[in-house]
């Protein structure tokens, strides 16, 4: 393995590439296809792919990885085109009637997206609380806001099996549900912080509307769609992880997703067209995630809080399935604690998770780094605040290694939700 200060090469590669999709923010599919391509072909000329040399090599990584990418290419434009059914319902033309006037009828809407994300897939709570802000904020969000909904899609799914890859990931490794729950004490410290915060830059940058608009009746059977759809996708998501004994054998969620989005649509068709644009995104996450996956990681700092706090952090540009998969098969843990971490870690930065990639699909004006930290500094500065806070009051409780350290297990499984 070559290596450039210490560092292997295909680190530096890799934060070029997080570095262009920073700087040409309008290109990212264009960075992220390419320094993936330059990875590739370092590995392949130079280096070494991480299950071994030459394309035999190369096909046994991505058949261990093409659940996991196949299901946020589906999750994110399925759960675009869902997003589509539930503007046309009309339904949130009604939530200003629903929701408190003032700063904390943006509150709510967090609170809302917060309590979604802990049943649903974090990609959905993040498209409806877009939507529903787009209509009673009269289309005018800012990006703080947009960084605000993104941190409650990611926080609410912090404590939840199945509300997050991370924590839907530890379960399959034999971490009991009730082991990451206390990750509510940093994920609701950390909701008091940027919600307040966001709700009340939102309410300076565009008041919220204090009634309903008229002329828009609620389509019920589009609703009712909605309804079906994401029932469908938390059915789906419990029966594969709870039958699948550590390993998913195919991306059962983005399938039960789109199954549910076709056959719904004899009943009220949605505008197709909205997955164009998704899908470009969605490729962009996709070429993220690989470019991800090949890098060496081959380990991890000794198991701490301070290295806990480290991986959330790295959380915002690096994808967070390797680094939870590394810190099970490592063991020692503070399980809830680092569901905490790496799960709302990817709020700080756009692309540093599924929500962020998902809700800059409605809002293209997000994909700005420098804009997203500079309007939504809440969020680093609420990760910060539910983390110490977790910490002085549960402190630091580590959990063993994981059945596959034990050598008791199944091989690294893969999981049925995106980052």
């Amino acid at each position: 393995m070559l290596t450039l200060f210490g560092a292997p090469v295909e680190f530096y590669l890799f934060g070029l590439t997080l570095l262009g999709v920073a700087i040409f923010h309008h290109r990212t599919l264009e960075v992220a296809l390419t320094g993936l391509a330059v990875i590739l072909l370092y590995q392949g000329l130079l280096g070494a792919f991480p299950t071994g040399q030459g394309l035999p090599a190369l096909g046994a990584h991505f058949a261990h990885e093409w659940v996991i990418l196949t299901n946020i290419l589906l999750l994110l434009v399925g759960f675009e085109v869902l997003s589509n059914q539930f503007e046309q319902s009309a339904l949130p033309d009604h939530m200003p009637g629903v929701l408190p006037d003032s700063w904390l009828g943006g509150l709510a809407l967090l609170a809302i997206v917060f309590v979604l994300s802990a049943f649903l897939d974090n990609i959905a709570a993040a498209v409806i609380g877009g939507v529903v802000a787009r209509h009673v904020y009269k289309g005018n969000v800012s990006i703080g806001f947009l960084a605000s909904i993104v941190a409650a899609a990611n926080a609410g799914g912090a404590g939840s099996v199945i509300g997050d890859t991370t924590t839907t990931l530890m379960w399959l490794r034999g971490v009991s549900p009730l082991e990451v729950i206390p990750a509510f004490v940093a994920a609701t410290t950390a909701f008091l912080v940027f919600g307040v915060l966001g709700a009340r830059a939102q309410q300076r940058h565009q008041p919220i509307l204090a009634h309903d608009e008229p002329g828009h009746p609620i389509q019920w059977r589009r609703v009712a769609i909605v309804a079906i759809v994401l029932v469908s996708a938390v059915a789906a998501n419990v029966a594969a992880n709870t039958l699948s004994q550590g390993e998913e054998t195919a991306p059962w969620l983005g399938l039960a997703v789109w199954a549910a989005l076709v056959v719904t649509s004899l009943i009220a068709r949605p505008d197709w067209s909205v997955a164009r644009p998704a899908l470009k995104g969605a490729m962009f996450l996709v070429a993220l995630v690989a470019a991800a996956s090949l890098m060496p990681v081959g380990s991890l700092p000794e198991p701490s809080w301070q290295s806990a706090f480290g991986l959330g952090v790295l959380s915002a540009v690096f994808d967070n399935i390797p680094l939870t998969a590394l810190a099970l098969e490592q063991g020692g843990y503070d399980w809830a604690l680092l569901a905490y971490a790496v799960g709302f870690g990817g709020s700080m930065v756009w692309f540093g998770s599924s929500a962020g990639v998902a809700l800059t699909n409605l809002y293209p004006e997000g994909r700005s780094v420098v804009a997203w930290l500079r309007q939504g500094w809440h969020v680093p500065v609420a990760y910060v605040v539910g983390f110490a806070v977790m910490l002085l009051l549960l402190g630091w409780n580590p959990g063993g290694a994981s059945a596959e350290a034990r050598g008791e297990g199944a091989p690294p499984a893969k999981v049925s939700a995106a980052h």
